[in-house]
């Protein structure tokens, strides 16, 4: 939401917002560009009728007294996707879905048209090198790419977000079911991506080793192009992947089996908007992933300390797999926290069976006061070890234990993988990081 009103300040609008907290780095961001609320908390006298529109945050309640404030007035409400489609609906739409890699694929292909000169409207769930904000709006831009995040849309609003932006290019890397909180079965979920599916216009490109994806794509293929992908075959060298492209070695500085799907996904969107296989791949030599994605927190010549957003059990999976065979004669030390409300909910924890097991060492932490403040029932280290299917998991509900627990697994010659959505309840990773590798 404050990518979104700097976005629109740079455009010329004038923006106000209210919030009951704000944190870094929205804080001082918004206070750069003079849009921090003078103060927290929800003020309806600030809600008249010269306001062209409200744009309504996930996070709001339905009895919002802003929000009651506007509906009394007759004001037009937006939620967050609704308001991008209303900003882009004369523009050419890419929109990248999945339960898994949307974020990288967006940004890889959010790289490659800048290095080749495009100006394009954007909208992208992490920060990106290069790019200010994670919004761009521009009236003279004709094309926009847009991450197509399947959860809910606002309180007022349950349709997943991805189902407003009617693409006309839909790329979608796969379907593993997330948020049982509100697609309480897989066949529930998959639903949500048939819908998305058939709002593609033009084209579709999709991963074709999902055969549950490659079922709902079939079922669309006369109204649209189809164009299935496959993992670029790669090599890993070190700390980087390299492929090679009409005779020529060309590194890069993401790796990982999953990535390399990620990278033909996003290669061949961008051929449908014009760009060679040989401008994408130059592109990607300078790409450095999105934040939290394989993400280098500190480093040495015995120690390395990775940070990664994997939280749902096929990211877990891919990205631990991705780090065993990048540093094959390392130790590898994984640390998952549990944080969403699905992956503390004892229903779905099963999902996570083997997810860890390529790991030489592993340990998932959880907090037991996130799991009281999600009202979910409390879950055991004993029910969280059956979950993982491994005799050896440590299970941590302390912060303060944490580090001394990693410490005493660290060896000469290790990884240290670090795998979270949230914060692991305040804990400084950076500093933990220094603290590894000295």
């Amino acid at each position: 939401m404050h990518n979104l009103a700097i976005a629109l300040h740079k455009k010329g609008y004038h923006v106000t917002g209210s919030d009951d907290e704000i944190f870094e780095p929205a804080k001082g961001r918004l206070n750069h560009y003079g849009l921090l609320p003078p103060s927290p908390g929800w003020y309806p006298e600030k809600i008249k009728p010269s306001l062209d529109a409200v744009i309504l945050g996930m996070h709001a309640r339905k009895d919002n007294p802003e929000l009651i404030k506007a509906g009394e007035l007759g004001i037009r409400i937006y939620s967050f996707p609704e308001y991008l489609y209303e900003q882009t609906k004369n523009k050419k739409r890419i929109v990248i879905a999945g339960s898994h890699g949307k974020t990288t694929i967006t940004s890889m292909i959010m790289h490659t048209l800048k290095n080749n000169g495009f100006s394009f409207d954007y909208m992208v769930g992490s920060i990106i090198e290069d790019f200010d904000t994670m919004v761009e709006l521009r009236d003279e831009n004709t094309l926009a790419v847009f991450e197509g995040d399947e959860y809910l849309t606002s309180p007022i609003d349950p349709r997943p977000k991805f189902h407003l932006y009617k693409p006309h290019i839909g790329l979608i890397t796969g379907i593993a079911w997330d948020h049982m909180n509100v697609f309480p079965s897989f066949e529930n979920y998959v639903e949500q991506f048939r819908i998305f599916t058939g709002m593609i216009s033009e084209a579709v490109v999709f991963f074709e080793g999902d055969t549950t994806l490659a079922e709902i794509v079939e079922s669309h293929k006369k109204d649209v192009d189809v164009y299935p992908y496959t993992a670029i075959p790669a090599s890993a060298e070190g700390n980087q992947s390299v492929v090679t492209h009409l005779k020529t070695r060309i590194p890069l500085q993401v790796f990982g089996h999953h990535n390399m799907q990620n990278l033909a996904g996003a290669m061949k969107t961008c051929k449908l908007l014009g760009l060679s296989e040989e401008n994408f791949l130059q592109a990607m030599t300078t790409f450095r992933g999105a934040a939290k994605r394989q993400e280098h927190l500190a480093g040495n010549d015995r120690h390395d300390v990775y940070l990664d957003f994997a939280h749902a059990p096929s990211k877990v999976k891919a990205t631990t797999e991705a780090f065993r065979h990048q540093f094959p004669g390392k130790k590898l030390i994984t640390c998952l926290e549990l944080h969403t409300f699905s992956s503390l909910n004892a229903a779905f924890l099963p999902q996570y069976k083997n997810s860890l097991e390529l790991a030489d060492a592993a340990m998932v932490f959880y907090d037991p006061a996130v799991i009281e403040h999600k009202k979910l029932k409390m879950i055991s280290p004993e029910q969280v070890k059956a979950a993982f299917n491994r005799k050896d998991l440590i299970v941590l509900r302390d912060r303060e234990m944490v580090e001394p627990e990693i410490m005493k697994l660290k060896e000469p010659d290790s990884i240290l993988l670090i795998m979270t959505s949230g914060n692991f309840s305040g804990l400084s990773l950076p500093d933990l990081a220094k603290h590894y590798i000295t």
